[in-house]
């Protein structure tokens, strides 16, 4: 079945709009089976205000349009990323206010800044975890006896300052 052309704003393009072709619908179904999720997250976007059905059929089931299709892909992607649900339906409905697209573009990129600092926080932390791990095995590495400390290497130990033996024997 032929498509439509689609832009990001979910318009159908010109150019599809003069074809013979009636819009392509999906039922919920294979909506949620083209993007692994349920029916029932469908219905729950659709709550939400980020998925508008465009027609019922007699029995009241929903048909989505090709703009569905593109606003779930968009979905899928700002969750991808970490925004939240809530996030996402600001950013959906800014971007309906916003037919320039420049406060749209501007939100979202201080969004994506605080996500890249967020995961620089858990980069670092992770790092910094990392190298904890590897002075333990070190240390195991270098005695016979679980409760043994490697004492007599502290002067040359690459990581004596974090020597908790060390640290407290100093004080002592």
């Amino acid at each position: 079945m032929p498509r439509r052309e689609i832009d990001v704003k979910g318009q159908v393009s010109k150019r599809s709009m003069d074809s013979d072709t009636p819009p392509v619908l999906y039922r919920i179904g294979e909506l949620a089976a083209m993007f692994g999720v349920t029916p029932r997250t469908i219905r729950y976007y659709e709550e939400l205000g980020l998925l508008e059905p465009s027609d019922r059929e007699e029995g009241a089931h929903r048909k989505y349009d090709e703009k569905n299709v593109i606003y779930l892909k968009r979905i899928q992607q700002l969750k991808d990323y970490g925004l939240a649900l809530a996030d996402i339906a600001e950013l959906f409905a800014l971007a309906r206010r916003d037919r320039s697209g420049e406060e749209i573009r501007a939100k979202l990129a201080e969004k994506y800044r605080e996500k890249r600092a967020e995961a620089e926080r858990r980069r670092d932390a992770l790092n910094a975890y990392i190298e904890d791990l590897s002075w333990h095995i070190e240390q195991l590495e270098r005695v016979t006896d679980f409760f043994q400390c490697p004492g007599a290497s502290c002067g040359t130990c690459a990581y004596a300052e974090r020597c908790d033996v060390r640290l407290l024997l100093a004080r002592g």
